[in-house]
């Protein structure tokens, strides 16, 4: 899955150079980000102060504003656009050193279960997951490296938490604190989906073998062994769907919940009126990003849990290419 792109003298410009550029792109993503949250500060206290008394600023300084924002937004909309396509070509180009190294041992490979589905789906699926999470993953640390020393500064300006008093940098340890409590609920919480998605895989294939069979075999896939293995089907269906029910209260109450914690970290200093409508904003969008980049697995654990389904299915794969090239061709075979 990796030694094939990421070791081969073929694929060395679109992994070393790709990376870089996709690593590249992606940070000056995220400073764009940085900007447009502190134009956020000062645009909402240029609203406060015209809003507070009449007539303090002009019209031209409110649509400067706004052109400001909009150079910004256009900026990072080409390079969102751009990196993204240049991402889709990336990922599938890792999806062909997958497809060459498998299809290059094939007579090895075709008599195992599944071997067909394993070098045409799964490695589609598993270049497709990669593709959303390790952009998701690389654009989640660079936030968090951008926007936690903004937060840092910020909590200055909190003068104490609510049921605990003052706390230097408090909403750096509360966006820490919630996220990881966060994390670790979701973990105890879909301990089960991993191996509930690999076991579904395993009788999908099945399934989908017994019916190519039944293609050019008349003896095979006959209604009641057909019947019999999509029973297996469903009934794996129905207990990942009772999994993913639970699953999905406790990630949306959660999610739900977390939007409310800065403004409840804040309490106390906005009841004082100790900063503006522009710090308020500034810091509860800081807060966001950095909360959103700690609660990286929170977010995806769902997608995770595929990866790890389809990564098992693929290592499963390799283990077999290995023991063939010890063994020989035919003891590859089952």
């Amino acid at each position: 899955m990796f030694r094939s792109f990421f070791l081969s003298r073929r694929w060395l410009p679109w992994s070393l150079l790709g990376t870089a550029l996709i690593l590249f792109a992606t940070w000056y993503r995220v400073n764009l980000d940085v900007q447009i949250n502190e134009w956020f500060g000062t645009f909402y206290d240029l609203v406060q102060k015209a809003l507070g008394k009449p007539g303090s600023i002009t019209l031209p300084e409110f649509w400067g504003h706004l052109m400001t924002f909009g150079r910004i937004a256009l900026v990072y909309v080409t390079i969102a656009v751009v990196l993204d396509f240049f991402v889709k070509h990336y990922i599938f180009r890792w999806r062909t050193a997958m497809n060459d190294y498998y299809m290059a041992h094939w007579e090895r490979l075709r008599h195992i279960e599944g071997a067909a589905q394993r070098v045409q789906e799964d490695t589609m699926r598993f270049a497709r997951i990669m593709e959303s999470l390790g952009v998701d993953f690389m654009r989640s640390m660079m936030t968090l490296v951008a926007f936690l020393p903004i937060l840092w500064a910020l909590s200055a300006k909190v003068t104490e938490l609510p049921w605990v008093g003052p706390v230097s940098h408090s909403l750096v340890w509360v966006a820490i604190g919630f996220a990881l409590a966060g994390t670790v609920v979701m973990a105890l919480v879909g301990i089960k989906l991993p191996g509930l998605e690999f076991h579904n895989q395993r009788v999908e294939a099945a399934y989908r073998k017994e019916l190519v069979h039944g293609e050019d075999d008349a003896g095979r896939a006959s209604p009641a062994v057909a019947q019999s293995l999509f029973r297996n089907v469903r009934h794996n269906y129905f207990r990942l769907f009772f999994h993913y029910l639970y699953f999905d209260v406790v990630k949306w109450s959660y999610l739900q919940f977390g939007v409310l914690v800065p403004y409840i970290a804040l309490g106390p200093t906005l009841v004082a009126g100790l900063i503006t409508l522009g710090v308020m904003q500034q810091i509860v969008r800081a807060f966001g990003r950095v909360e959103q980049s700690f609660q990286y697995l929170v977010l995806s654990w769902t997608t995770v849990v595929e990866l790890i389904s389809v990564y098992k299915r693929l290592r499963a794969f390799e283990r077999q290419i290995a023991q063939g090239a010890q063994m020989g061709p035919v003891a590859a075979q089952p």
